[in-house]
């Protein structure tokens, strides 16, 4: 049961109609409106690789200062990777605090997507060194269930925090993929990043999963080769 306090965050905030622009910059509209309801620490949280094959699920928060401002920060989809590099540790520094969780290949199997995001959201609070006062977390969903979110639909585009942690977990995934590349020279998993394309179907047919693709999803029904039956799974596909 929720306090009339907590009540407060629980509405879905939706953006207006249209496709998010990259010159429309994300503002700290939300974050300022629960400064003033005393709300001290404010998180932003956004998960990334929901959608991947192969590698982890993660989720990325950030807790922004008042005073001073990155420019530049645009929801991750948004942005080239060298952008994001480039942002990176300049968001970082930014922060009052930042962190990122993950959930394996293996968890997403094991658990099902949705409870593999929640364990992973559950990491990145665990990392972030405070407990927020209020969590803004992008889309209609509260994955993170502290009892202070407020689901802000397209808050990747339209919440400052919430873009800063997009960056922050796109770019600390994609660093383990460049890494897992190496692994795994013929999926070219340092420009995919796990996520479905042709070159990546390819190298599943050719070589099958490897052992950090996710083995419950439907495409492993498709593969030409003998062992490509689909692990069981608890929950769906992302």
């Amino acid at each position: 049961m929720t306090s009339g306090q907590d009540a407060k965050l629980t509405p879905v905030l939706r953006p207006l109609p249209g496709r998010p622009r990259r010159a429309t910059a994300p503002t700290l509209a939300l974050e300022r409106s629960l400064w003033v309801a005393g709300r001290r620490v404010v998180a932003g949280v956004d998960e990334v690789g929901r959608g991947a094959w192969a590698g982890p699920l993660v989720v990325g928060a950030a807790v922004l200062p008042r005073g001073r401002r990155v420019y530049g920060v645009r929801d991750s989809k948004l942005l080239s990777e060298a952008e994001r590099e480039r942002l990176f540790e300049r968001i970082a520094g930014w922060c009052e605090a930042w962190a990122v969780g993950s959930a394996s290949p293996e968890e997403c199997d094991a658990l099902g997507m949705a409870e593999a995001q929640r364990r992973a959201a559950r990491r990145c609070m665990e990392g972030l060194g405070t407990t927020p006062d209020a969590v803004l977390v992008d889309g209609n969903w509260d994955f993170v269930g502290l009892g202070t979110t407020q689901r802000v639909v397209r808050g990747d585009a339209a919440c400052l925090s919430i873009a800063a942690a997009s960056v922050l977990a796109k770019v600390w995934r994609d660093r383990l993929m460049r890494a897992e590349a190496h692994q795994y020279p013929g999926f070219d998993f340092g420009s995919n990043k796990g996520y479905p394309c042709p070159r990546h179907r390819m190298a599943l047919a050719a070589y099958g999963p490897t052992p950090i693709h996710r083995r419950s999803w439907r495409y492993i029904d498709d593969l030409p080769w003998g062992t490509g039956r689909r692990a069981d799974r608890v929950g769906g596909e992302g």
